[in-house]
């Protein structure tokens, strides 16, 4: 069976009105995807509300954050290989439509089980938005601006966390939590009403006169040869997701953190744990800047430098946790968050380097694949196992050791990919970087 896997066009350069029309293509899906995560991490911020009202386990507070990054781990690659069949323009409005409606839905819940429901379509409709997004945005603009959109779009993700944790607890301390979930739907409702009737396949191509099919990928068993094609790719896809676990659980547990034990009101809270995720986006991108810079003449080294993020976040999130609540304890917290998410450039260049060029779109799907089923929707839930057991405090402190995990992942990785990356650029018909 012969698979397609979309490339990011390059259109010609386009006159002025089709270059401001990109960019009001490029402003309304980065709004979609704040949308996207605002209505994601809203939740966050009243875990304690929802705690208090429906008499809730930690367990089933973290299953409600879990459950979306599961679905969205799951989903990403199949839903993604339908947009491409069916249309990006009319995938995007009906997976905004759908988290919207969705996330209303979160509002008006009456109970855990209408809630689970409801979290589970806000899983469904944003599953594959940030690949199909991309794809879409980067169709419109030359090749040399693909790296600083790309970072540009993608950087919507921990902006839209931090505003819907910030303004949810907000409008859940005056007005209720049922209006922060209707605050979020209100929001992507417009933009999607928006996105319907501005954006159209017509217009892109219009816009793009010079748009490519894409790049034939034969066979499933070659497309995944392809991407499991040596240990240290697995390596890196492990490694990324098990770093990534200590980011969703802190993202998750991090507001009803400074309610329990600095006693701090749900939006004080939520606005705390906003900066918290503030630094760790910040750090991901000056890691990522770092590790090039540093790399440049021994790319190998990334391996160390990934290796490095993870046990240096090990320690310093262990010190923190293990400190009593007070100044010094936030100081620590914040400098383990700049080095969490430090691993995600080293990660993405790896698979990069691993992976043949022609199906570089799929990899980082599956290294997307990756992050959420290793990291990202078992982590909130597996603290809050543990919260439920021994309290919220040593599920934090025992947290930690998915770095220490990593760690090894990309140990092992490193001490074959030396051998696997000549194995891979002497194969016939094979092209890394």
């Amino acid at each position: 069976m012969a698979i397609l896997i979309a490339e990011a066009d390059s259109p010609v350069v386009a006159p002025d009105s089709s270059r401001t029309y990109a960019w009001v293509v490029f402003a309304l899906s980065f709004g979609l995807l704040l949308s996207d995560y605002m209505s994601r991490q809203v939740l966050n911020a009243v875990f304690p509300l929802l705690k208090a009202e429906w008499s809730l386990s930690d367990t089933q507070l973290g299953s409600l954050s879990s459950i979306v990054a599961l679905l969205v781990g799951l989903l990403t690659f199949p839903l993604s290989v339908v947009a491409d069949r069916w249309g990006r323009v009319r995938s995007v409005v009906l997976m905004a439509a759908l988290w919207s409606l969705a996330t209303l839905g979160c509002a008006l819940a009456a109970n855990y089980g209408q809630m689970f429901i409801a979290r589970f379509c806000v899983g469904v409709g944003e599953a594959a938005y940030g690949s199909v997004g991309i794809a879409l945005v980067l169709s419109l603009f030359p090749k040399h601006m693909r790296a600083s959109l790309s970072s540009a779009f993608m950087a919507g993700g921990p902006f839209g966390s931090v505003m819907g944790m910030a303004l949810g607890g907000y409008l859940a301390v005056h007005l209720g939590w049922r209006w922060s979930f209707g605050a979020m739907a209100l929001f992507g409702s417009v933009l999607v009403t928006a996105y319907f009737f501005i954006v159209s396949e017509k217009r892109l191509a219009l816009a793009t006169p010079g748009r490519s099919a894409g790049l034939p990928v034969t066979g499933l068993r070659s497309l995944f040869s392809g991407l499991f094609s040596s240990r240290s790719v697995v390596s890196a896809y492990i490694g990324s997701g098990l770093q990534l676990s200590v980011i969703a659980s802190l993202m998750a547990w991090l507001p009803s953190y400074f309610n329990r034990y600095y006693g701090l009101a749900p939006d004080k809270a939520g606005g705390l744990s906003a900066l918290f995720i503030l630094i760790g986006a910040v750090g991901m991108v000056v890691c990522g800047i770092m590790t090039d810079r540093l790399c440049r003449a021994t790319p190998s080294r990334k391996w160390v430098m990934a290796m490095g993020y993870s046990v240096t976040t090990f320690v310093l999130l262990t010190i923190a946790f293990l400190l009593p609540a007070g100044p010094l304890q936030l100081v620590v917290i914040g400098l383990g968050m700049l080095l969490a998410a430090g691993t995600t450039g080293p990660a993405g260049a790896m698979v990069a380097n691993l992976t043949p060029a022609a199906i570089h779109s799929t990899a980082f799907a599956t290294l997307t694949l990756a992050n959420n089923l290793l990291g990202l929707a078992p982590g909130p839930f597996i603290t809050g196992l543990l919260a439920d057991k021994f309290g919220l405090l040593f599920a934090l402190q025992v947290m930690p050791l998915a770095p220490l995990l990593a760690m090894l992942a990309f140990a092992v990785g490193k001490r074959s990919y030396a051998a696997d990356l000549e194995r891979l650029n002497t194969a016939p018909g094979q092209t890394h970087t």
